[in-house]
């Protein structure tokens, strides 16, 4: 279900009313209010959303952007859990997620998986309003941000925030090591 949105902040944030009309999914925006933690919707050109096209269009770091990355152990039934990391590092799923999921392999899950699982398109999956049984695992290095950049839930906004705001979600982890820096970046 989706609801239009007129606030461009979120609760906590005094005098945000909107400049613009976002579209966003009223699971997202129900749970980012119940985080009672100041949050910014920041709308983007869909044609835009994927992080590296996002940054140089609207003059975001790299560093301070943060994908969430839905992640597939391979068992009967499969396993699931979606991984919040910076967009300068790369997932440890043959490792870290592998280990973590107690299964022989790990893999990104499919668009298609994502799409069913979440509910959301590539370049805009978010953590907020993800299925209630997903375990929510954080990259330490994420915490380590003044702020973050992370998908809206849709190609057309994303949500910036203070990374404390992850640690309000009721299945989040923090994990060492969850992430790598790419070499070059």
């Amino acid at each position: 279900m989706r609801a239009d949105s007129l606030s461009l902040k979120g609760e906590g944030t005094p005098g945000s009313h909107t400049l613009a009309r976002v579209s966003i999914d009223l699971t997202v925006q129900q749970q980012l209010d119940r985080l009672g933690v100041p949050y910014e919707l920041f709308p983007c050109d869909p044609a835009l959303a994927d992080t590296v096209n996002f940054c140089a269009a609207y003059g975001f770091a790299p560093e301070d952007s943060a994908n969430t990355i839905l992640v597939i152990g391979k068992s009967d039934p499969p396993v699931y859990a979606a991984c919040v990391v910076l967009s300068h590092t790369r997932l440890d799923v043959n490792r870290t997620v592998r280990q973590r999921l107690g299964t022989r392999k790990a893999s990104f899950a499919p668009a298609e998986e994502t799409r069913a699982i979440t509910g959301m398109e590539i370049g805009g999956v978010t953590i907020f309003g993800l299925p209630e049984h997903l375990p929510i695992w954080i990259d330490a290095r994420v915490m380590d941000r003044e702020r973050i950049v992370l998908g809206g839930g849709s190609r057309s906004f994303k949500i910036i925030a203070s990374p404390r705001i992850l640690l309000r979600l009721p299945r989040a982890e923090v994990v060492e090591g969850l992430a790598n820096v790419i070499e070059g970046g």
